[in-house]
């Protein structure tokens, strides 16, 4: 019962390496925020959302939004443009990377660099 708890932390360090590595062939990083993963993608989609007009889709990584996948509008996981929001790998805060995926936006980025 002791192991439990070190199994999800290995679980989750894997899922997030995979999940940055399958992902970084076609990520460019944004930068970075002091506030957590979850008040960083929600903002990110409010911004998308409020700029299209648009439903805007996001889809968690890691339990308890973590990490969260932020899709542009019109576009579906899992292939699709999207903001990646991952916990920072040093110290407290969030990286954001974009990822083009479908057809994105020409503001994607801007979108993106005001949450940070």
């Amino acid at each position: 019962m002791k192991s439990l708890p070190w199994m999800g932390l290995a679980i989750a360090i894997s899922a997030y390496a995979t999940t940055a590595s399958a992902a970084g062939m076609n990520v460019q990083s944004v930068g970075t925020s002091q506030q957590p993963p979850a008040a960083v993608a929600q903002c990110i989609a409010h911004k998308w959302a409020d700029a299209s007009q648009q439903q805007v889709v996001s889809q968690a990584v890691m339990a308890n939004d973590a990490a969260v996948d932020v899709y542009m509008p019109g576009q579906q996981p899992p292939n699709g443009s999207a903001a990646m929001v991952r916990p920072a790998r040093q110290g407290n805060g969030t990286w954001v990377g974009y990822r083009a995926g479908g057809a994105g936006g020409t503001d994607a980025t801007s979108g993106i660099s005001a949450c940070l």
